[in-house]
């Protein structure tokens, strides 16, 4: 694809950073056939012509360290993209958890944000679940263990647990076109539909918007409007294929 501008980063850590996100978006092990051919488009144009998807094995954290170098800027930008991966369906799942921990561990960043944000797993406040009847979704059952609505903040005590995620978040530098696309195609375009999923004629499961279910939905949108603002005034690039 044409674009106006050359990537600041080398291929070798454009390859590790675009790996490093497939890991975290497959990291629960709940995908539909839809991410699949997303996923399998993306490698294939951004990242290396033959890598077959189907055998595609997550990037250990210590080889995504090596990949990236020694950047504290891009290493935590990095992350920052994986955080969004991680919560772009409104799912925040203990694996998707386990694997953002080492990966900051092998990365030597601060830790600090991605424990407000693994606060909102059930029984990680207090020991006691704040948000006991959390929206009922098809995502909310992987196939390799549960997961859990991404809770909203402790409204009742005052506290806002994801502030310091929303701003970090909202620090996020848009400097490669590769990433640029890769965040427009993994964010959805709007807030998906409202809907019942019935099986049978009956209601199995309710599916709320969302805007609704994802307290960090303004920093996803946000986040996928400055990369569309990259590639169509920085890379002079057509984004109707985006929107």
């Amino acid at each position: 694809m044409a674009t106006a501008v050359s990537s600041p980063y080398s291929s070798v850590q454009m390859t590790a950073w675009l790996r490093g996100l497939i890991s975290v978006a497959w990291a629960d092990g709940n995908f539909d056939e839809f991410e699949r051919e997303l996923i399998s488009e993306l490698t294939r144009d951004e990242l290396a012509p033959g890598l077959n998807v189907e055998q595609f094995d997550p990037i250990p954290a210590q080889e995504l360290a090596e990949g990236l170098g020694e950047g504290s800027s891009l290493r935590e930008n990095f992350l920052r993209t994986a955080v969004m991966v991680a919560v772009a369906d409104g799912i925040y799942s203990t694996p998707e958890d386990e694997m953002l921990q080492s990966f900051c561990h092998a990365l030597e960043l601060d830790g600090s944000v991605l424990e407000s944000l693994r606060a909102t797993l059930p029984n990680q406040v207090g020991g006691e679940e704040d948000f006991p009847n959390p929206p009922a979704t098809a995502s909310a059952l992987p196939a390799d263990g549960p997961a859990s609505g991404l809770k909203p903040p402790a409204q009742a005590s005052g506290i806002d647990v994801l502030k310091p995620a929303r701003t970090w978040l909202d620090g996020l530098d848009i400097d490669d076109p590769r990433v640029a696309r890769f965040l427009c195609k993994m964010i959805p375009a709007q807030c998906p539909f409202e809907r019942d999923v019935k099986l049978f004629g009956k209601k199995v499961v309710h599916i709320p918007p969302m805007c609704k279910l994802n307290p960090l939905y303004e920093q996803l949108v946000g986040l996928r409007f400055r990369s569309l603002c990259y590639l169509a005034d920085d890379c002079g690039e057509d984004v109707s294929q985006f929107c």
